[in-house]
């Protein structure tokens, strides 16, 4: 079945979300109609225990442009987002929290600036926060350990108000937390043309926040393995094997060390001892054993990409409205 392309898809992961659902889609649905906009409207329910699949439902049977994916269970929102991303028919896709803590009225500036400035990827700057110290003090530390790490200069990675070229959200194959990198991972894909928006950040109306300091730590756990994928993704060995060569030569210069030490001294006739009896011999040791496992956890990793075809994570979807 073929799809009209859409000039506009706006995606809403949500969890446990169904008071705030209708009110945010009358919103949107206002300010999408006022500017004239063809569009869709996509929510993913990330396996909620409440009624947001039945209001998602309500919503898509007196509205077409509306459609719902639910999962089966709670997988979190990076797979929410990666499947509603390969779902979106939108020339450009803008993603929005489901609290009604991002306001829709930011979509069409947001889409101008993909559509006319020529941005792959606007990302929201929410400069005033209705957030406590707890959350915006590792919020700050984040965002510039991933400034430092990424080069993407940008004040607000996580805000979940975003703006994409529609072809670079069919680029992402994410996992894990990797939603709170998405700018990064566009980057690292191809697409550079990054820029940000100061949007409004909105106080919670329903419910509380899904999310706990934790989340801070698996994000940074995420970025240092885009770090590591986008450099050595495709050439492991060019890593473990660069540090196994180095630990395995320091290691072997040291045993050499110590035999020729041994050796000069008995050629003196000066009192020695065993090799075995000095303790620079274990560390030498130790780095031989290292050396030789890093250089075959390279080899093995180069085995692996060669004769494995990458795989996306696969999500069980248990119902679906609006296709």
């Amino acid at each position: 079945m073929t799809h009209i392309p859409l000039q506009l898809s706006v995606l809403i992961p949500l969890f446990n979300e169904d008071e705030s659902l209708a009110e945010l889609h009358d919103w949107i649905v206002r300010v999408v109609t006022e500017h004239q906009f063809s569009y869709e409207i996509l929510f993913v329910d990330d396996g909620s225990s409440d009624h947001s699949w039945e209001v998602v439902e309500a919503l898509s049977a007196r509205n077409p442009h509306v459609r719902g994916i639910r999962f089966g269970r709670n997988y979190g929102k990076t797979a929410a987002l990666q499947v509603g991303f390969q779902a979106c028919r939108g020339n450009v896709v803008i993603t929005m929290d489901a609290d009604l803590q991002d306001s829709p009225d930011e979509i069409p500036e947001l889409y101008r600036m993909i559509t006319e400035d020529g941005y792959d990827l606007v990302s929201g700057w929410k400069k005033k926060r209705y957030d406590p110290i707890s959350k915006t003090l590792p919020t700050k530390l984040f965002n510039g350990v991933s400034r430092m790490v990424s080069g993407v200069k940008l004040h607000d990675f996580n805000c979940g108000l975003k703006a994409y070229r529609g072809k670079v959200v069919k680029t992402f194959n994410l996992y894990g937390e990797m939603h709170r990198n998405l700018p990064i991972v566009a980057k690292w894909n191809g697409f550079p043309k990054i820029g940000e928006k100061v949007v409004q950040h909105r106080p919670r109306k329903y419910g509380s926040t899904k999310f706990g300091l934790d989340r801070f730590i698996n994000g940074f756990l995420d970025l240092l393995v885009i770090a590591f994928m986008q450099k050595f993704g495709k050439r492991p060995m060019h890593f473990f094997g660069g540090f196994g060569t180095l630990s395995f030569f320091v290691g072997t210069l040291i045993a050499l060390y110590l035999i020729g030490e041994k050796l000069y001294r008995i050629s003196q006739g000066v009192r020695y001892r065993n090799v075995t009896d000095n303790p620079m011999f274990f560390f030498g040791l130790v780095a031989i054993i290292l050396g030789v496992q890093l250089f075959l956890a390279g080899f093995i990793g180069e085995l692996l990409i060669r004769q494995f075809a990458p795989k996306t994570t696969d999500f069980q979807i248990a119902e679906r409205v609006g296709d």
